[in-house]
């Protein structure tokens, strides 16, 4: 690649990182939710939908965290602008990286998967009934799971997000080392899908659904999208997620982030293995010497006998 398109500016670089690791956690996200609907579960179930919301965060967070940080979420954005001195300035360019990248996610899995859908509801789509599948791209309740109830799901979940991702990513605890973190983010994602996937499909992430979402009116899902429940539902994973987010980042320092002593320097993990790695080549190079050495003498006491 010639290095006149290379881009130098730091804001633009980032907003291309974050576009394209929101673009991945989508595209991977949605198109293992397509592929359970669309084969009526005859090839995934909804632990494969989990693993594969928890895999396209780890792939997203490698393509983009040494450049954008990896938020992919635009929750996660604002908590850390509140708690980890994130510029506000940045969010905006965050936002519509974030955004922008679920919309088009949305858009290429139905592009691929448009004959699956056309053979799934005769071309009629659906949000609700046995043939709905707007759920593919957008979360959506259960009927007998209450619109308070759900927010309250969101809360817990996103919080739970953030929390996690606050205590593997503080120095001063165990932090993982850097090459694993994108699959112990994956990993907490998972954890959330299992846990708190029932309800409502756990979005905690305002991008990964509203964005979809805005597709489907688009694409032939109607309005209904958004005036499912009377216009009581698609505003909860917006403002859910951003609640649980701040709660979660809090609930980490008040408990454990705010109260390491002062004095206690960061723990450079990598740098600890790399050490107690040579520390302990050193030692087996020194025992593998002495019993050099241990032989040698032996075999020359043997010759002298």
């Amino acid at each position: 690649m010639p290095k006149s398109i290379r881009i130098t500016n730091k804001l633009v670089r980032c907003f291309l990182a974050e576009f394209l690791g929101t673009f991945i956690l989508l595209l991977v996200g949605i198109a293992g939710v397509a592929q359970v609907v669309l084969s009526e579960k005859a090839d995934g179930d909804f632990f494969s939908i989990n693993a594969c919301w928890g895999m396209a965060v780890t792939l997203g967070v490698y393509a983009s965290a040494e450049v954008s940080g990896a938020h992919l979420n635009p929750a996660v954005t604002v908590a850390l602008a509140i708690f980890r001195k994130f510029s506000w300035n940045h969010v905006p360019v965050y936002f519509v990286a974030q955004y922008l990248a679920s919309f088009a996610g949305a858009a290429v899995v139905y592009f691929v998967y448009k004959d699956g859908l056309d053979n799934f509801d005769g071309g009629i789509r659906q949000v609700t009934g046995q043939n709905a599948s707007a759920g593919i791209f957008a979360t959506y309740p259960k009927s007998f799971v209450s619109t308070g109830r759900c927010f309250a799901d969101q809360i817990v979940g996103t919080g739970m997000l953030t929390l996690c991702i606050a205590a593997i990513t503080d120095g001063k605890n165990m932090k993982p080392q850097k090459g694993l973190l994108p699959f112990s983010i994956g990993s907490i994602v998972f954890m959330i899908g299992v846990t708190f996937g029932f309800n409502c499909g756990y979005a905690i992430n305002p991008a990964r659904d509203l964005s979809p979402r805005l597709f489907t009116l688009m694409a032939g899902w109607g309005t209904e999208v958004f005036s499912f429940r009377d216009y009581n539902w698609f505003w909860v994973p917006i403002i859910g997620p951003h609640i649980g987010a701040i709660l979660g980042i809090l609930l980490y320092d008040v408990t454990v982030g705010l109260h390491w002593e002062s004095s206690e320097p960061e723990i450079d993990h990598e740098a600890k293995n790399l050490k107690d790695g040579a520390f302990a080549s050193m030692t087996l190079e020194k025992v593998a010497a002495t019993t050099s050495s241990q032989r040698l003498m032996e075999s020359n006491l043997t010759d002298t006998n």
